[in-house]
This record gives structure tokens, C-alpha cells and sequence, in this order.
């Protein structure tokens, strides 16, 4: 459970200094302290998603969620990067109107507040290194990312303090938004692709179908869907034509398809006289034939 431990820690050390900089970056007037602000809190929100959904997600499948629990952390994901999209929205339009509008910027406490913000921000970072499960290295890239984003606003403040050149304080808060935004675009296709049963990346049908038919005792293989609960581990299900020992073919196909990353596989078995026609693989037979495959759905 340390990991978790770790997790919450930084979630609690990075909330709680967020709204702390926000106020910070409202008072001293700078767009770019309330910008980071706002990443560092969509990171927290996402921690702490990531920890309560990461331990739901863990749950067994039971009579109401049949597939298990996995996609919960994939909605969760998907909740909080549609409220990234929407804050890093809000932070440009106003880092655009400040550059219209210069304001005035207490570059010390600007100073503070950025010193401060790298500090929590490795602390963080420092709890959550050396994770093993995937989401705490997701983590702790995260909070890597916010102290490159706190160093930037520092070094920003910095040069500001001497020049006074205050258009540097916006452009930065641009900066960030736009990483931001970038990257919850990144994120949000793949939560999508998750929820559209997408064939999940680097598994290709088409090769699959290649292997399985290069089997002598498989005479065809159709109906085949890949797809992924979490994004981690895929599952699949598809029907195969074989007159020879179901046993060993099964063991076969299972065998060949953990090589394609695949785990939790159902097959289907037919013999040859219930298939339509011989040439292995040929696509008029997966078009052709099959009536008795109207109505074929997965989960």
C-alpha cells in the first residue's frame, strides 16, 4: 500500500498548494502563477482520480460488472481532461486579453510564489519517483511537468523583475495552457478510442488472422474483435473453422495471440461442413455465407 500512500501524499501536497497559488497569482496580478496554478490542480484532480479509480478499477468482475472495473479509470481520465480542455481554454483567452491590457505585476511576491511552487512541486515529484504501477509513473511524470512549468514562471518573474518587460508574464501563461491543452487532446483520443472499442494500438486483425491461418489444422478464422477495457490489456473473441482436436488447436491459438499482447480470449469453434467455403482467409468468405451469425455482439 505504499504506493498508494505515496499517490495520496502528493495529491493532498498538491491540492492544497494549488488553490494556495491561485490566490497567490490573483493578488500579485499575474496570469502566468494563475495558469500553473490551474495545471497543478488538474494534475491533483487527476491523482486523486487516479488513486480512488485505481483502487476501484482493481476490483473482480461480478454479476453487474461482468468485464470487471476497468473502464472507471478510463472515465474518470476522460472527466478530468474535458476539464483541463475547458481551464486551459479560460487561461488563454485571458493570457490574449492581458496582452491587449498589460496589468500591473508585483514581481516579488511573483518570485515567492514561483520559488515556493518549484519546491512543493519536486517534493512531489520525489514522493512519487520509483513507482512500478503505471499509473504512479504517470504520476510522477506529472509532477515533473510541474516543476519544469513552476521553473519557467520563475526564470520568467526573474527576467521580468529586471527588464520589466510584463508581456513575458502572459506569453508564458500561454506557454502552459497550450501544453496543456495538447496534451488532454493526446489523452482524450485514446479514452475515446477505449470507449469506441477501438482495436487497441499496435494490434493489427488483419496480421492475426495471417498467423492463425498459417496453422494447418485451422481452416478459417472470422468474427474477430479486439478491443481493450483499460487501455492496458486487450481482450478478444473470434470464431474458428477446424475438423482436428479442439484441445490442441485452442491451446495453439491462445498461445498465438498472448504473442500479440492479448489475454482474455474466447473462442468459438465450428467444424468444416458448418462453413461455407475452403480457400483459407479469402475475403468473400467473410463477407459471404454466415447466416447463421446474424446477431454477433461483444460486451
Amino acid at each position: 500500500m505504499k504506493t498508494e500512500r505515496n499517490i495520496l501524499t502528493a495529491f493532498i501536497l498538491n491540492l492544497a498548494f494549488s488553490v494556495f497559488e491561485f490566490v497567490g497569482g490573483t493578488l500579485t496580478g499575474s496570469v502566468a502563477v494563475v495558469s500553473d496554478a490551474i495545471h497543478d490542480m488538474g494534475d491533483a484532480a487527476s491523482i486523486g482520480c487516479a488513486w480512488f479509480l485505481e483502487r476501484r478499477s482493481r476490483r473482480q468482475p461480478d454479476d453487474t460488472h461482468t468485464y470487471g472495473y476497468g473502464r472507471y479509470s478510463a472515465l474518470g481520465s476522460a472527466v478530468i481532461t474535458l476539464m483541463l480542455l475547458l481551464s486551459s481554454s479560460a487561461v488563454i483567452y485571458n493570457a490574449v486579453n492581458r496582452i491587449f491590457h498589460p496589468v500591473e505585476i508585483h514581481y516579488d511576491g511573483m518570485i515567492l510564489m514561483a520559488v515556493i511552487g518549484t519546491a512543493v512541486n519536486f517534493a512531489a515529484a520525489w514522493f512519487t519517483r520509483g513507482g512500478d504501477s503505471l499509473n504512479e509513473k504517470a504520476v510522477s511524470l506529472h509532477m515533473l511537468e510541474d516543476v519544469l512549468g513552476w521553473l519557467v514562471v520563475l526564470a520568467g518573474a526573474v527576467i521580468m523583475r529586471f527588464t520589466d518587460i510584463s508581456l513575458i508574464d502572459p506569453l508564458m501563461s500561454i506557454g502552459v495552457a497550450v501544453f496543456i491543452l495538447v496534451s488532454a487532446v493526446k489523452n482524450l483520443t485514446e479514452i475515446v478510442d477505449l470507449f469506441l472499442e477501438k482495436t487497441p494500438e499496435g494490434v493489427s486483425v488483419a496480421r492475426i488472422k495471417e498467423h492463425l491461418c498459417s496453422m494447418e489444422e485451422i481452416l478459417d478464422v472470422h468474427h474477430i474483435h479486439v478491443w481493450s477495457r483499460d487501455g492496458h490489456s486487450s481482450c478478444a473473441t473470434m470464431h474458428i473453422v477446424t475438423d482436428e482436436d479442439p484441445v490442441s488447436v485452442k491451446r495453439k491459438v491462445r498461445a498465438e495471440l498472448s504473442e500479440h499482447g492479448i489475454g482474455h480470449v474466447t473462442l468459438e469453434l465450428e467444424t468444416g461442413t458448418e462453413q461455407c467455403g475452403e480457400e483459407c482467409c479469402s475475403v468473400q468468405l467473410s463477407r459471404g455465407g454466415h447466416h447463421h451469425h446474424h446477431h454477433h455482439h461483444h460486451g
